[in-house]
């Protein structure tokens, strides 16, 4: 190997060593320099502090740290971290579930913004709370705004959003109550539980809760208060403020919410039992936590009163319609067997929730919306009658308007052999039985979706079996039908006579398939006739009503006779004795009281004439 090559080798090694051995030095200063500032750190916490145990008191030495790592000295002296945790520093550790559950709400907020601002920053998407003008949504953009600006809403939005946060460069964070004016969007919590109370299906149980969730809030604050009065007061300064944090029972923020919480609902329910307040200003805050209970306490006895009376006002209304009829089946001492089938249909009704009034519920409805529950209700059950297939769509709205429900009990007959149909029914649930005379033999089962005696109330011209029913029938269990009178028919087909003629069509096709029908039959009525006994019932109506008038006339006049002889009597008097200037008004009076007269005799001479009438048609 060359000399010059031996040179460089030998200055490499000279170097490595110099850079080895400076590269030691410098890990011995570093070492050096953390064990020192270690051993400061250690005698700086070591060190005691004068005010503060004049302040706290010689106990503070004795108290051991629960949440840290450091223990007390040989001479029992607290360190300053223990000193920081009892003044209400908080520390949370990285895997604490708290800190798990709080990154899932910076979270959520961070993912709302990463989503929505990106996109409302690309896409034209302005959402606006629209209004009803006329009955039409305004979507102008233009109406919307000037609408929401005279809202009182706009002014609470304006002051819940004021920048109040940038407020914390000058304070700190640790002043939350720059952002009390968020509070102001109280009104859309409202306005989303009023929207849940009536979209839920469980309204009362919606109301408990809410009401639950107003007082706990209500608690809530009531303990933060004390909580601020206990520290502006001095914890432990007396029996009634929060007790000293430096107890170490007392000194988690765990245990200061629960004993606050504890302390708030004992007081705002009336029940007590916490020490006496000692100062003026504790005796205020009591006393005003008293006024402020005993209106939660009427607010609950009401409102939880009051749902429970709604959940039950159903029960009840039935129940008070057992207990009617039940005594009037005491009073007039039906039998005990009648009674009991009456008691078991009430309990059918009951238990399988049939017991509500249809038309009852729905009266307060429109009829336009009335007819669209009614048709998703029963227009099935209604098209599979024979005689309404393929009409129009809007009578069989107006005949699903007029279907009345009717439960029957086991053994109860819906007609008999020889009864003038006046309705048809069609099965909806239930089997009935068409029987024979004793009530035992069976000739046929009608079930579901059968009906039954709508050919009599048609009362086709040339029916054979005319308006009466041919056949027993008989419910062989409880049974529920739909009855559809003969009176709701003539009126809602008279607004169709083209369905009119359908009907009547179709019920002679089916008469002629099953020989019913007989074609050179004379004297039977068709759909829009009437009998001679409805005439002469609706003659009967006709004349009782005119006889109501006539007898409120007669007793006008009467009355009306009587005051003009009253006054005549007192004319004549006043004739016969005249006072000096009375002369033209006595003259005046006269002739009033003659005109009287003469429309008395009018008004006589009318009755007299309804009276000839009267007789008449009584003739």
């Amino acid at each position: 190997m060359c000399p010059l090559q031996l040179n460089i080798l030998n200055k490499a090694s000279d170097l490595n060593k110099l850079s080895w051995c400076g590269l030691s030095r410098f890990v011995t200063l570093v070492v050096t320099l953390r064990e020192w500032a270690h051993r400061s750190l250690r005698d700086e916490d070591e060190r005691p502090d004068s005010f503060l145990e004049r302040f706290w008191g010689p106990e503070v030495r004795n108290v051991a740290s629960r949440n840290s790592n450091t223990q007390p000295d040989a001479d029992g002296k607290t360190n300053k971290t223990k000193l920081r945790k009892m003044l209400g520093d908080m520390v949370v550790s990285p895997s604490d579930d708290g800190y798990y559950r709080w990154l899932f709400v910076i979270a959520a907020a961070v993912l709302y913004n990463w989503v929505l601002v990106v996109a409302r920053s690309c896409f034209s998407f302005h959402p606006f709370q629209g209004f009803l003008e006329q009955g039409l949504l305004v979507k102008d953009h233009a109406k919307l705004r000037d609408n929401y600006v005279r809202t009182f809403q706009f002014k609470l939005d304006v002051l819940s959003i004021l920048p109040t946060d940038l407020a914390y460069i000058a304070t700190g964070i640790h002043t939350p109550q720059l952002r009390l004016n968020r509070l102001f969007r109280f009104p859309r919590m409202f306005e989303f539980f009023d929207r849940t109370e009536m979209r839920t299906n469980y309204p009362n149980i919606f109301r408990i809760c809410n009401l639950v969730l107003y007082i706990l809030i209500i608690i809530h604050w009531n303990a933060c208060i004390y909580f601020a009065i206990s520290k502006s007061l001095g914890f432990g300064s007396d029996t009634w403020v929060y007790p000293n944090t430096s107890d170490p029972e007392y000194g988690s923020l765990t245990r200061g919410y629960v004993y606050c919480l504890y302390w708030s609902t004992l007081t705002l329910t009336t029940i007590g039992e916490m020490p006496a307040p000692v100062r003026d200003e504790e005796y205020l805050f009591v006393v005003f936590d008293f006024l402020v209970g005993v209106l939660i306490f009427a607010t609950i006895v009401g409102n939880v009163g009051s749902m429970i009376a709604n959940m039950n006002a159903t029960r009840a209304e039935f129940q008070a319609r057992i207990d009617a009829i039940k005594h009037y089946m005491h009073f007039r001492r039906v039998s005990k067997e009648l009674e009991g089938r009456v008691i078991k249909w009430f309990d059918y009704l009951w238990t399988n929730k049939k017991a509500v009034d249809e038309q009852e519920v729905l009266k307060n409805l429109p009829n336009k919306l009335r007819a669209e529950i009614a048709i998703n209700v029963h227009l099935l059950t209604l098209k599979k009658v024979r005689i309404f297939q393929d009409c129009e769509a809007g009578l069989l709205v107006e005949l699903v308007l007029k279907l009345r429900p009717q439960v029957y009990s086991p053994g109860d007959y819906i007609c008999r052999k020889g009864d003038i149909g006046k309705e048809m029914y069609i099965i909806k649930e239930g089997k009935l039985g068409v029987v024979a005379e004793d009530g035992v033999t069976q000739y046929a089962l009608l079930t579901a979706g059968s009906c039954f005696g709508e050919i009599s109330i048609l009362n086709i011209k040339g029916s054979k079996m005319g308006n009466r029913r041919t056949a027993n029938i008989r419910s062989i269990g409880y049974s529920d039908l739909f009855c559809l009178s003969k009176d709701d028919l003539m009126e809602a087909v008279t607004e169709y006579p083209a369905a009119k003629k359908v009907l009547e069509e179709r019920g002679r096709e089916i008469l002629t398939k099953e020989g019913l029908l007989d074609e050179d039959a004379e004297g039977a009525m068709g759909i829009g006739k009437e009998e001679t006994e409805e005439k002469v019932e609706r003659l009967e109506s006709s004349l009782d009503m005119l006889q109501t008038r006539f007898a409120r006339l007669l007793n006008e006049y009467s009355a009306t006779q009587q005051r003009l002889k009253q006054r005549i009597t007192v004319l004549e008097h006043q004739l016969n004795h005249p006072v000096d200037g009375d002369s033209d008004t006595l003259a005046e009076d006269v002739a009033l009281e003659t005109d009287g007269l003469l429309a008395v005799d009018d008004a006589t001479e009318a009755a007299t004439h309804g009276k000839n009438m009267q007789t008449e048609t009584n003739a």
